[in-house]
């Protein structure tokens, strides 16, 4: 291809998402375009190549850098070869260039060599002009055969049979127009055209998004699917795709994809919207990516904000028709925001959503649902198989075991996934065996699941498991994940455990775990459960009343974890746990007034007796040496905490609503380590008792919404502590100095604590905290100047004096700051316009001190150059806010009346970016 310019060759590489093609594809571009640069480079091919990149189509355009003396540059070639069609738009002076005469028969040998598909495109030419030769064609070749040597000759006969070979293929004629160029007429003319042409090209790639090869039984779901898609209609159609997580719904709607896209002018595929969602700006992002994708124009249209992409989506595709895919909602507003109506799109567009809820679907009025099922039994062991041995049958030596594999999987596709790896690393029937037998001892995962890595290892270790190297292997094995320090576990893997549980034996009282609520009750009422049974999990919130005796739990000598949340399970006062084993008991609901007292709790790791009948935890002596957490929140009829010394490894102590204890016992030194205590909203609890010795290790102590009227001086005693809460404590009325002793205190809370008559005046001396909630204190502040770590702090309906925050290096590290209710004056505020680093700052209801004007005294807010959000709401004597900080994104002024605003310009960012907050 020649020409004069002298620009760079430019090979398009889609940037979409949305579009995988297959990794074994021998094409590096799906088009390669040739052209006469001086005929068609800035008009037809200019729009061809602009609608091929806004159909994601890979395109190797050469923009004529690639000429070099007279050979047809290397580069050039190699592009041809690697492209799976050709398009070749034959101009006026397409012939005159011998580069252009080459570049076809390099395109007519892959033709036939490599089965290239070649599309001719006639401009403003006859086509028998092109085979023949003739016209300008003949003209063009006059001139090349001058002076030509044998060599040469050899050359023209090959340019000729090129020609004639791509003249008569089937192609394009694009008729020259005899009118004004400018014409809409023409431009629509040679639009429609190009719109065929992409259509053609479209319909011979495969555009495919990438699926697992081992996929099994997808013909028959994918057949029922799209007969329900009607896609030959032309109403706009929603379908709904949903099932258990893990059961193939992505892969179903990927194969999808891949079967229909190309019958549709433009596609979008969203890909793990609920995980995407969660993110900062996550469902703007992804309303820019259906755009992107939709309408072509990456890089050229911006959306700010949530509501702008929604009129866009309506203005732009209401006559586009589009297959858009939303894949793994979970909530209603993700449908709201990407799909939200019908008539968003274009007639015969298709939405295909997934979830693992059928009621978004149902809610959002889809026009077809569609369940995901199971495998069979022959599908599921071909997809195990596959895994486990890299081909669709088992070997003869593993038939039978694998047969009893896939039953335990009940044709979950993930399952048998997870299982063939599993058991692809073990090779004799013996190690499967084995491994058989480790899947069936697995803990309870809903004991696992959701909790930090620390308090699982430490049940586990209680019931006797490897916790260490049995989380290390789970992890391996791809059974759990570790995010956060949390552990989690997909629910198609806990569903299967329960399914593998469930087939372990037909007598109910004979499996390791009982956790259908239907079943432990069947086994409670008649009496039949026996060693085997290691867990119970009852969650049933039914009115159903049921009663236990002693008799049920007799032959549970093994049980370890029992876990009950149901109020009307009623306990006989004689009632005993006969289990050695018992590691962690969680009962909601107990309804004795404490344990038994032949209760054998040395293994026992976790106490759970939330909204029990508990009076005191036990009778006579007990020492629980291994129990790291007492949890009795909402015992309201709790009169008595057990001695510190008989649970020497506690961690944490809840009492949190135990509203009818009133003392706490004085030994709380005898633990040594105690990390939480929490007694809110003990209301009767009116003291705190001297602390005897150095409590090191306490982090945390909760006492807001008790009655107590101070803290001791010994509470400096808790050097390691750093969080205080102290909230609606009524009566409190002073603190003590020594308070301040607390240097690694992070966390001070003392809201409406409205009897308290001073602070410590040298807060200063707590040089580690970061937050300070002071809301609704009557008595004098003081002055804050030496917390320079401060992140937030809270003053709501204070008395802000000036004295409080002397300049602009205190509270340097501020973030957030909250007013709300205070009656302010200049020299109060002043210093807080120096603040730098404040992001967020509460003004709302604030009124000036008598005489003064809330509008002079904000006058500073411009100076806050990292505010992000501002609140005035409600504020009296606010006439105008002269000028905000260019950073703003949210600015809350509502029914503060008369309240003129600063000029369009200053709000633009504001307005701009109010969902980031």
């Amino acid at each position: 291809m020649a020409s004069s310019s002298s620009t760079h060759m430019i090979p398009y590489s889609s940037s979409s998402s949305s579009f995988i093609f297959d990794s074994h594809s021998q094409w590096c571009y799906d088009v390669f375009l040739s052209f006469r640069g001086e005929d068609t480079r800035r008009s037809f091919t200019d729009h061809l190549y602009s609608a091929l990149i806004r159909c994601n189509i890979k395109t190797f355009r050469d923009d004529e850098g690639l000429r070099k003396g007279e050979e047809i540059a290397p580069e050039l070639l190699q592009a041809i070869e690697e492209s799976r069609i050709s398009v070749v738009v034959f101009s006026k002076n397409y012939a005159d260039s011998k580069w252009c005469l080459d570049e076809l028969v390099k395109i007519m040998s892959c033709k036939e060599e490599r089965e290239q598909k070649v599309i001719p495109i006639f401009y403003h030419v006859d086509p028998s002009e092109v085979w023949n030769q003739k016209g300008i064609y003949e003209k063009a070749f006059s001139h090349h055969e001058e002076n030509a040597d044998e060599e040469k000759k050899e050359k023209i006969r090959r340019w000729k049979t090129a020609l004639r070979e791509a003249g008569k293929l089937a192609g394009y004629d694009v008729k020259e127009s005899f009118f004004n160029f400018f014409s809409p007429s023409r431009l629509n003319y040679e639009s429609e055209i190009i719109q065929d042409i992409i259509k053609e090209i479209r319909g011979t790639i495969p555009m495919v998004l990438d699926v697992n090869e081992n996929i099994v039984g997808m013909d028959s779901r994918l057949e029922r699917l799209v007969s329900r898609l009607e896609i030959q209609s032309n109403v706009v159609r929603m379908v709904g795709v949903w099932g258990l997580g893990g059961i193939g719904k992505t892969t179903i709607i990927t194969a999808l994809y891949n079967k229909i896209s190309n019958q549709f002018q433009s596609t979008s595929f969203l890909t793990n919207v609920r995980g995407e969602s969660t993110k900062d700006s996550g469902l703007l992002k992804l309303q820019q990516q259906l755009l992107d994708d939709t309408l072509g124009v990456k890089g050229q249209l911006t959306i700010n904000n949530i509501y702008q992409g929604i009129k866009i989506m309506k203005d732009k595709l209401s006559s586009k028709r589009v297959l858009v895919f939303i894949d793994d909602i979970d909530n209603l507003r993700q449908l709201e925001h990407l799909v939200g109506q019908h008539a968003w799109f274009g007639p015969g567009s298709r939405i295909v959503i997934t979830t693992r809820r059928k009621y978004f679907l149902t809610a959002h009025g889809v026009d077809y649902l569609y369940e995901v099922d199971i495998l069979n039994d022959k599908e599921a062991l071909q997809l195990f198989c596959c895994y486990a041995f890299k081909q669709h049958l088992p070997q003869k030596d593993h038939r039978d075991l694998s047969i009893h594999v896939v039953r335990y999987a009940v044709g979950l596709p993930l399952a048998l996934k997870v299982l063939g790896s599993l058991f692809r690393t073990r090779s004799s029937p013996a190690d499967w065996k084995s491994e058989l037998k480790k899947l069936k001892n697995m803990p309870n995962m809903d004991i696992v699941k959701g909790n930090d890595v620390q308090r699982v290892t430490r049940i586990l270790n209680g019931s006797k498991f490897c916790a260490q190297s049995g989380i290390n292997a789970l992890v391996d094995r791809c059974l759990i994940t570790i995010s956060r320090n949390m552990v989690e576990m997909h629910d198609l893997l806990i569903q299967m455990g329960r399914e593998i549980v469930d087939k372990e034996c037909h007598e109910l009282g004979e499996r390791s775990r009982l956790w259908r609520h239907e079943v432990v009750y069947r086994v409670f009422e008649i009496n039949t459960g026996t060693e085997k049974i290691e867990g119970i999990f009852l969650h049933d919130y039914t009115s159903k009343k049921i009663e236990v005796t002693s008799e049920a739990f007799k032959r549970m000598t093994r049980l370890r974890w029992l876990i009950v949340f149901n109020n009307h399970v009623q306990l006989y006062e004689d009632f005993a746990f006969p289990s050695y084993d018992m590691t962690y008991l969680c009962w909601d609901g107990y309804s004795l007034s404490s344990l038994p007292s032949n209760l054998h709790a040395n293994n026992l790791v976790e106490l759970n007796l939330l909204n029990s009948n508990i009076k005191r935890l036990w009778r006579g002596n007990m020492c629980l040496k291994n129990l790291r957490l007492i949890d009795l929140s909402d015992s309201k009829q709790l009169i008595e905490v057990p001695e510190f010394s008989t649970v020497p490894k506690l961690e944490n102590l809840v009492l949190s609503g135990c509203v009818s204890l009133e003392s706490l016992r004085g030994d709380i030194h005898k633990s040594k380590h105690l990390l939480h205590i929490r007694y809110n909203g003990c209301s009767e609890l009116a003291s705190f008792p001297e602390i005897k010795r150095n409590i090191g290790k306490l982090e945390y102590l909760g006492l807001h919404e008790t009655t107590i009227k101070e803290l001791p001086s010994s509470i400096q005693l808790l050097k390691g502590l750093n969080c205080l809460s102290l909230n609606n404590c009524k009566n409190l009325e002073s603190l003590p100095d020594r308070i301040c002793n607390l240097r690694y205190l992070q966390v001070l809370t003392l809201n409406g604590c409205s009897k308290l008559g001073k602070l410590p005046e040298d807060l200063e001396r707590l040089p580690h905290l970061e937050v300070l909630s002071l809301n609704l204190l009557s008595c004098r502040l003081p002055s804050l100047l030496g917390l320079s770590l401060i992140k937030r702090l809270r003053l709501d309906e204070c008395n802000l004096t000036s004295g409080v925050i002397k300049s602009d290096t205190c509270l340097k590290a501020s973030k957030e700051l909250s007013l709300r209710t205070c009656n302010l004056n200049e020299g109060a505020l002043y210093p807080i316009f120096h603040l730098s680093s404040l992001e967020i700052l509460n003004m709302s209801k604030c009124y000036p001190a008598e005489g003064g004007n809330l509008s002079d005294i904000v006058v500073g807010i411009s100076r806050l150059s990292n505010l992000r959000a501002l609140y005035l709401s409600h504020c009296k004597k606010l006439s105008q806010i002269l000028k905000l900080p260019s950073s703003l994104r949210l600015l809350d002024a509502q029914h503060s009346i008369g309240t003129s605003l600063p000029p369009m310009h200053s709000l633009v960012k504001c307005l701009e970016s109010t969902n980031e907050v």
